[in-house]
């Protein structure tokens, strides 16, 4: 059983613990420690996992992430109006080969899954996100995934598997389950025109930081659409993170990346949400805590709503184009909303819910001045790919 390898919580953070007040997420959270062993899952909505393998690092790592450090700031966190069960698993240590550790983070994060448990993934270096990508497989079809990054990671066709190449791996490798990609918070300047080209090619999605430092809320729609969110914390500014090797001066603030943290949250679709590329500082460990902290409160405010499954709820709206007639629908309770897509896929397969695009009210606006957005036209053109 995967679950074998994790490693306990250390003493030292369960000594910080007893010092805290009962209102505290450390006072709050099912951990697993040497003498109780592994929370229970059963009641679990959420789990917290610690995944120390960096030996793939695209810039070598002087040092082991401090997991414990990161989660001494999160247990000092005052709980939220929640009513979900939080579980902190421990680490994954690095294994005998970065395949072994590859191989158990899979298993887990699989194993979290079936559970309908959504794995918190703590890890050093974002290579972490292809076996957590692939512990969908045999589990669901057609993965829509979410990197907020300043990087689009495809790296170089020859090159090994790295964190700045894994994306080619998931792109490649069988069984390809990828449905969509979306980028947010890209900046141009890391990023060659071969990989912006690719991006158009196989109609990705890819936000530039600075129409969402302009706008954050442009972020949610496509986090409502995500299966999976691979958080680099190098998207985030260097003064907001407290160091500066390997970080750039431009970035998300610390206020942004903890809102789009919890538009990722609130997506009912999320199912593993992963932060990774930390170094070892008090200023980042907090950051990361409260970027956690975000998250698990946009899941409390999860809100599972479909014009499909109760069309009251909805006002719906038809604008017509000169190419094209657009349906959109808006929530009544959250004022969320949604523009229909064309599917040649029969509305009993596994693509069904790829005909319903989330979008925003400047989408319905935009449309109604004659101009389609080009998220639609993207997810149409797959569509019929």
């Amino acid at each position: 059983m995967a679950f074998d390898f994790l490693v306990p919580i250390e003493d030292k953070v369960l000594a910080h613990t007893e010092l805290l007040p009962p209102q505290s997420l450390g006072k709050n959270v099912h951990k697993h420690t040497v003498r109780d062993g592994l929370p229970v899952l059963a009641i679990a909505s959420l789990a917290i996992i610690g995944v120390k393998e960096s030996r793939n690092a695209f810039e070598k790592k002087p040092e082991k992430l401090d997991v414990s450090a990161i989660r001494i700031q999160l247990y000092k966190l005052l709980m939220g109006n929640w009513n979900s069960t939080i579980v902190d698993m421990g680490d994954i240590e690095e294994g005998e080969s970065v395949e072994d550790t590859y191989f158990v983070v899979k298993e887990i994060v699989a194993g979290l899954i079936e559970e309908n448990v959504i794995p918190i993934i703590i890890g050093a270096t974002q290579d972490v996100t292809y076996p957590a990508y692939r512990a969908f497989d045999g589990i669901k079809d057609m993965i829509n995934l979410v990197a907020v990054d300043s990087r689009f990671d495809f790296g170089m066709e020859d090159e090994l598997i790295s964190s700045h190449s894994y994306m080619s791996k998931i792109i490649t490798d069988r069984p390809n389950n990828l449905f969509n990609f979306s980028n947010i918070g890209y900046q141009s300047y890391f990023n060659a025109q071969e990989e912006i080209d690719l991006m158009e090619r196989l109609f990705f999605d890819a936000y530039r930081l600075g129409d969402l430092i302009n706008d954050v809320t442009l972020a949610e729609p496509v986090l409502r659409n995500a299966h999976m969110v691979s958080l680099d914390a190098r998207s985030i500014r260097a003064a907001d993170i407290g160091y500066s090797n390997n970080f750039s001066p431009n970035g998300f603030t610390g206020r942004e990346i903890c809102a789009i943290s919890r538009y990722a949250g609130i997506s009912d679709n999320v199912s593993v949400f992963g932060i990774y590329e930390m170094e070892n500082s008090n200023q980042s460990s907090q950051l990361m805590a409260q970027i956690i902290w975000y998250f698990i409160e946009g899941f409390n405010f999860r809100i599972k709503e479909s014009p499909y499954s109760n069309s009251e709820a909805f006002t719906k709206y038809t604008v017509p184009t000169e190419t094209e007639q657009l349906i959109y629908y808006k929530s009544h309770f959250t004022e969320r909303w949604w523009v229909e897509v064309p599917s040649i896929f029969p509305s009993n397969t596994k693509l069904e819910s790829s005909s319903l695009l989330p979008c925003t009210e400047k989408d319905y606006l935009d449309a109604c001045d004659q101009n389609i957005p080009e998220r639609w036209f993207k997810a149409y053109k797959k569509g019929f790919n």
